[in-house]
Protein backbone atom coordinates (compact mmCIF):
# COMPACT_ATOMS: atom_id res chain seq x y z
CA UNK A 1 0.00 0.00 0.00
CA UNK A 2 1.14 3.66 -0.73
CA UNK A 3 1.86 5.22 2.57
CA UNK A 4 2.03 8.91 0.80
CA UNK A 5 0.28 11.45 3.07
CA UNK A 6 -1.94 12.58 0.79
CA UNK A 7 -3.56 9.50 -0.28
CA UNK A 8 -6.58 8.62 1.84
CA UNK A 9 -9.02 5.17 2.04
CA UNK A 10 -12.66 5.24 2.24
CA UNK A 11 -12.94 2.86 5.70
CA UNK A 12 -16.55 1.76 4.39
CA UNK A 13 -14.66 -0.03 1.03
CA UNK A 14 -12.17 -2.11 3.10
CA UNK A 15 -14.31 -4.32 5.21
CA UNK A 16 -15.06 -6.80 1.81
CA UNK A 17 -11.99 -7.18 0.73
CA UNK A 18 -11.17 -7.84 4.41
CA UNK A 19 -14.20 -10.66 4.71
CA UNK A 20 -12.63 -12.15 1.49
CA UNK A 21 -9.05 -12.19 3.62
CA UNK A 22 -10.48 -13.96 6.63
CA UNK A 23 -12.38 -16.51 4.16
CA UNK A 24 -8.93 -17.56 3.17
CA UNK A 25 -7.30 -17.27 6.34
CA UNK A 26 -6.59 -20.66 8.50
CA UNK A 27 -8.81 -19.40 11.70
CA UNK A 28 -11.37 -21.15 13.35
CA UNK A 29 -14.74 -20.43 12.31
CA UNK A 30 -15.39 -18.16 15.65
CA UNK A 31 -12.22 -16.59 15.15
CA UNK A 32 -13.02 -15.04 11.95
CA UNK A 33 -16.18 -13.69 13.10
CA UNK A 34 -14.47 -12.46 16.11
CA UNK A 35 -12.23 -10.46 14.26
CA UNK A 36 -14.14 -9.11 11.13
CA UNK A 37 -16.75 -7.87 14.16
CA UNK A 38 -13.79 -5.86 15.90
CA UNK A 39 -12.55 -4.93 12.74
CA UNK A 40 -16.04 -3.39 11.05
CA UNK A 41 -16.15 -1.18 14.41
CA UNK A 42 -12.65 0.22 14.01
CA UNK A 43 -13.57 1.13 10.58
CA UNK A 44 -17.11 2.59 11.34
CA UNK A 45 -15.22 4.44 14.19
CA UNK A 46 -12.65 5.73 11.64
CA UNK A 47 -15.73 6.81 9.39
CA UNK A 48 -16.87 9.15 12.21
CA UNK A 49 -13.15 10.57 12.55
CA UNK A 50 -12.21 12.52 9.70
CA UNK A 51 -9.00 13.31 11.46
CA UNK A 52 -7.72 9.80 11.01
CA UNK A 53 -8.63 10.18 6.89
CA UNK A 54 -5.32 8.49 6.32
CA UNK A 55 -5.08 5.88 8.69
CA UNK A 56 -5.59 3.20 6.40
CA UNK A 57 -2.71 4.47 3.68
CA UNK A 58 -0.22 5.80 6.19
CA UNK A 59 2.00 4.06 8.70
CA UNK A 60 2.29 7.28 11.20
CA UNK A 61 -1.64 8.10 10.83
CA UNK A 62 -2.42 4.56 11.70
CA UNK A 63 -0.39 4.32 14.70
CA UNK A 64 -2.35 7.65 15.93
CA UNK A 65 -5.61 6.47 14.73
CA UNK A 66 -5.14 2.94 16.60
CA UNK A 67 -3.78 4.59 19.84
CA UNK A 68 -6.94 6.74 19.59
CA UNK A 69 -8.99 3.55 19.36
CA UNK A 70 -7.93 2.15 22.23
CA UNK A 71 -8.54 5.33 24.23
CA UNK A 72 -11.93 5.23 23.07
CA UNK A 73 -12.59 1.60 24.16
CA UNK A 74 -11.41 2.58 27.58
CA UNK A 75 -13.38 5.41 27.63
CA UNK A 76 -16.17 3.34 26.72
CA UNK A 77 -15.17 1.23 30.28
CA UNK A 78 -14.25 -1.97 27.65
CA UNK A 79 -12.10 -4.33 29.73
CA UNK A 80 -8.20 -5.30 29.03
CA UNK A 81 -8.75 -7.75 27.56
CA UNK A 82 -11.36 -7.09 24.75
CA UNK A 83 -9.54 -3.86 24.70
CA UNK A 84 -6.22 -6.11 23.15
CA UNK A 85 -8.92 -8.28 21.12
CA UNK A 86 -9.73 -5.17 19.13
CA UNK A 87 -6.17 -4.19 18.81
CA UNK A 88 -5.31 -7.83 17.73
CA UNK A 89 -7.56 -8.07 14.64
CA UNK A 90 -6.90 -4.20 13.61
CA UNK A 91 -3.25 -5.59 13.51
CA UNK A 92 -4.55 -8.47 11.29
CA UNK A 93 -6.35 -5.91 9.20
CA UNK A 94 -3.34 -3.68 8.52
CA UNK A 95 -1.15 -6.93 7.46
CA UNK A 96 -3.95 -7.34 4.98
CA UNK A 97 -3.66 -3.83 3.79
CA UNK A 98 0.09 -4.42 3.91
CA UNK A 99 1.64 -1.50 6.54
CA UNK A 100 1.72 -3.89 9.44
CA UNK A 101 0.40 -3.96 12.71
CA UNK A 102 -0.20 -0.31 14.81
CA UNK A 103 2.82 0.85 17.19
CA UNK A 104 0.25 0.33 20.24
CA UNK A 105 0.73 -0.68 23.60
CA UNK A 106 -1.36 -3.55 24.70
CA UNK A 107 -3.56 -3.46 28.32
CA UNK A 108 -1.97 -4.98 31.30
CA UNK A 109 -3.99 -7.82 32.50
CA UNK A 110 -3.78 -8.44 36.53
CA UNK A 111 -3.15 -11.91 37.13
CA UNK A 112 -4.43 -13.67 40.01
CA UNK A 113 -3.97 -17.36 41.16
CA UNK A 114 -4.84 -20.04 38.70
CA UNK A 115 -8.72 -21.15 39.58
CA UNK A 116 -8.61 -23.93 42.23
CA UNK A 117 -10.85 -25.98 44.49
CA UNK A 118 -11.25 -24.81 47.77
CA UNK A 119 -10.66 -27.29 50.34
CA UNK A 120 -14.39 -27.02 51.12
CA UNK A 121 -15.46 -27.75 47.01
CA UNK A 122 -12.89 -30.93 47.35
CA UNK A 123 -14.52 -32.37 50.49
CA UNK A 124 -17.57 -32.37 48.33
CA UNK A 125 -16.23 -33.91 45.37
CA UNK A 126 -14.22 -36.47 47.46
CA UNK A 127 -18.05 -37.21 49.25
CA UNK A 128 -19.68 -37.11 45.78
CA UNK A 129 -17.12 -39.66 44.03
CA UNK A 130 -17.54 -41.94 46.95
CA UNK A 131 -21.16 -41.94 46.91
CA UNK A 132 -21.23 -42.60 43.18
CA UNK A 133 -19.49 -45.91 43.78
CA UNK A 134 -16.85 -45.32 40.28
CA UNK A 135 -13.54 -46.59 41.08
CA UNK A 136 -12.39 -45.45 37.71
CA UNK A 137 -13.67 -41.88 38.31
CA UNK A 138 -11.77 -41.69 41.29
CA UNK A 139 -8.74 -42.75 40.82
CA UNK A 140 -8.61 -40.94 37.99
CA UNK A 141 -9.51 -36.93 40.09
CA UNK A 142 -7.32 -38.47 42.55
CA UNK A 143 -3.91 -38.35 39.83
CA UNK A 144 -4.96 -35.09 38.95
CA UNK A 145 -5.93 -33.72 42.25
CA UNK A 146 -3.25 -35.54 44.42
CA UNK A 147 -0.66 -35.91 42.16
CA UNK A 148 -1.11 -33.04 39.90
CA UNK A 149 -1.24 -34.67 36.72
CA UNK A 150 -2.23 -33.18 33.18
CA UNK A 151 -5.03 -34.88 31.76
CA UNK A 152 -2.36 -36.17 28.70
CA UNK A 153 -0.36 -37.89 30.94
CA UNK A 154 -2.92 -39.68 33.04
CA UNK A 155 -4.53 -40.92 29.30
CA UNK A 156 -0.80 -42.35 28.58
CA UNK A 157 -0.48 -44.05 32.20
CA UNK A 158 0.02 -47.79 32.00
CA UNK A 159 -0.24 -49.74 35.52
CA UNK A 160 3.82 -50.43 35.42
CA UNK A 161 3.87 -46.71 36.02
CA UNK A 162 2.41 -47.37 39.45
CA UNK A 163 3.86 -48.64 42.15
CA UNK A 164 2.22 -48.79 45.57
CA UNK A 165 2.92 -50.17 48.87
CA UNK A 166 1.17 -50.10 52.52
CA UNK A 167 2.49 -46.87 53.11
CA UNK A 168 4.45 -45.08 49.83
CA UNK A 169 3.38 -45.20 46.61
CA UNK A 170 4.34 -43.20 42.90
CA UNK A 171 3.19 -42.56 39.67
CA UNK A 172 6.55 -42.37 37.11
CA UNK A 173 5.19 -40.06 34.63
CA UNK A 174 6.87 -41.14 30.88
CA UNK A 175 6.14 -38.43 29.30
CA UNK A 176 4.92 -34.81 30.84
CA UNK A 177 5.04 -31.74 29.18
CA UNK A 178 8.20 -31.76 26.55
CA UNK A 179 8.69 -35.67 26.93
CA UNK A 180 10.05 -35.23 30.51
CA UNK A 181 9.68 -37.57 32.80
CA UNK A 182 9.45 -37.64 36.35
CA UNK A 183 8.36 -39.76 39.35
CA UNK A 184 5.65 -37.64 41.61
CA UNK A 185 4.72 -39.33 44.97
CA UNK A 186 1.36 -40.32 46.34
CA UNK A 187 -0.47 -39.64 49.53
CA UNK A 188 -2.37 -41.68 51.03
CA UNK A 189 -6.01 -40.37 49.26
CA UNK A 190 -4.41 -41.27 45.74
CA UNK A 191 -3.08 -44.30 46.77
CA UNK A 192 -6.05 -45.55 48.37
CA UNK A 193 -8.27 -44.57 45.23
CA UNK A 194 -5.29 -46.69 42.67
CA UNK A 195 -5.28 -49.41 44.98
CA UNK A 196 -9.20 -49.79 44.94
CA UNK A 197 -9.56 -49.12 41.05
CA UNK A 198 -6.34 -51.91 40.76
CA UNK A 199 -8.74 -54.58 42.10
CA UNK A 200 -11.48 -54.25 39.32
CA UNK A 201 -9.54 -52.42 36.36
CA UNK A 202 -10.30 -54.69 33.51
CA UNK A 203 -7.09 -56.89 32.34
CA UNK A 204 -7.08 -55.53 28.82
CA UNK A 205 -3.65 -53.98 27.57
CA UNK A 206 -1.14 -52.24 29.06
CA UNK A 207 -3.40 -49.05 29.91
CA UNK A 208 -4.37 -47.86 33.47
CA UNK A 209 -7.50 -46.85 32.28
CA UNK A 210 -8.74 -48.79 29.19
CA UNK A 211 -11.09 -47.60 27.27
CA UNK A 212 -13.05 -49.21 24.24
CA UNK A 213 -10.73 -51.92 22.96
CA UNK A 214 -8.06 -52.29 25.33
CA UNK A 215 -6.98 -49.15 24.15
CA UNK A 216 -6.13 -46.40 26.64
CA UNK A 217 -9.09 -43.46 27.45
CA UNK A 218 -8.64 -40.76 24.99
CA UNK A 219 -8.39 -37.31 26.78
CA UNK A 220 -11.93 -36.44 25.78
CA UNK A 221 -13.20 -39.21 27.24
CA UNK A 222 -11.17 -38.49 30.41
CA UNK A 223 -12.87 -34.36 30.59
CA UNK A 224 -16.22 -35.70 30.28
CA UNK A 225 -15.47 -37.84 33.13
CA UNK A 226 -14.23 -35.38 35.24
CA UNK A 227 -17.07 -32.95 34.40
CA UNK A 228 -19.46 -35.49 35.49
CA UNK A 229 -17.77 -36.04 38.76
CA UNK A 230 -18.17 -32.24 38.91
CA UNK A 231 -21.71 -32.35 38.33
CA UNK A 232 -22.56 -34.93 40.97
CA UNK A 233 -20.97 -32.43 43.24
CA UNK A 234 -22.64 -29.80 42.04
CA UNK A 235 -19.42 -27.86 40.74
CA UNK A 236 -18.28 -27.15 36.91
CA UNK A 237 -14.72 -28.88 37.34
CA UNK A 238 -12.20 -29.81 34.42
CA UNK A 239 -9.13 -31.39 34.53
CA UNK A 240 -7.00 -28.35 34.96
CA UNK A 241 -8.95 -27.09 37.79
CA UNK A 242 -7.90 -30.44 39.30
CA UNK A 243 -3.98 -29.89 38.72
CA UNK A 244 -4.27 -26.20 40.18
CA UNK A 245 -5.79 -27.95 42.93
CA UNK A 246 -3.26 -29.87 43.87
CA UNK A 247 -0.36 -26.80 43.37
CA UNK A 248 -2.30 -24.36 44.94
CA UNK A 249 -2.46 -26.46 47.97
CA UNK A 250 0.90 -27.39 48.19
CA UNK A 251 2.12 -23.18 47.99
CA UNK A 252 -0.15 -22.33 50.08
CA UNK A 253 1.23 -24.82 52.66
CA UNK A 254 4.14 -23.46 52.26
CA UNK A 255 6.29 -26.14 50.33
CA UNK A 256 8.95 -24.52 48.68
CA UNK A 257 8.58 -23.24 44.91
CA UNK A 258 11.54 -25.31 43.68
CA UNK A 259 10.00 -28.53 45.55
CA UNK A 260 6.55 -27.85 43.41
CA UNK A 261 8.06 -27.00 40.28
CA UNK A 262 9.66 -30.43 40.19
CA UNK A 263 6.09 -32.20 41.22
CA UNK A 264 4.17 -30.54 38.94
CA UNK A 265 6.97 -30.95 36.46
CA UNK A 266 7.29 -27.31 35.47
CA UNK A 267 10.00 -26.27 33.15
CA UNK A 268 9.98 -22.54 34.68
CA UNK A 269 9.82 -21.19 38.31
CA UNK A 270 7.68 -18.26 37.39
CA UNK A 271 4.67 -20.94 35.97
CA UNK A 272 4.76 -22.32 39.87
CA UNK A 273 5.17 -18.93 41.14
CA UNK A 274 1.60 -17.52 39.83
CA UNK A 275 -0.04 -19.71 42.25
CA UNK A 276 1.37 -18.08 44.67
CA UNK A 277 -0.47 -15.01 44.36
CA UNK A 278 -3.78 -13.98 45.83
CA UNK A 279 -7.34 -15.15 44.40
CA UNK A 280 -10.11 -13.18 44.71
CA UNK A 281 -11.34 -15.20 48.00
CA UNK A 282 -8.06 -14.17 49.62
CA UNK A 283 -8.34 -10.42 48.98
CA UNK A 284 -12.02 -10.57 50.26
CA UNK A 285 -10.72 -11.65 53.22
CA UNK A 286 -8.22 -9.73 53.61
CA UNK A 287 -10.76 -6.40 53.60
CA UNK A 288 -12.87 -8.46 55.72
CA UNK A 289 -10.13 -8.50 58.53
CA UNK A 290 -10.46 -4.94 58.66
CA UNK A 291 -13.92 -5.51 60.29
CA UNK A 292 -14.32 -3.32 63.43
CA UNK A 293 -16.60 -5.06 66.08
CA UNK A 294 -18.30 -1.65 67.63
Amino acid sequence: MSTSTEATLDPSSVLPGYRAHLDRAALAPLSRRSYLRRVASFLDWLGEHPEHGQALVDARARDWAVRDYRGALKDARRAPATVNAALAAIDDLYRHLGLGPAKAKRESIPQGAPRALSDVQLRRLLRALEARDRPRDRAVVALMAFAGLRVAEVAALEVADISLTARTGAVRVRRGKGDAERAVPLPAEARAALAAWLVIRPDEGPALVPGPNARPLTVRALHRAVAAAGRAAGLDLSPHALRHTYVTRLVRRGVDLATVAELAGHRRLETTRRYARPSDEDRQAAVEALAVDY
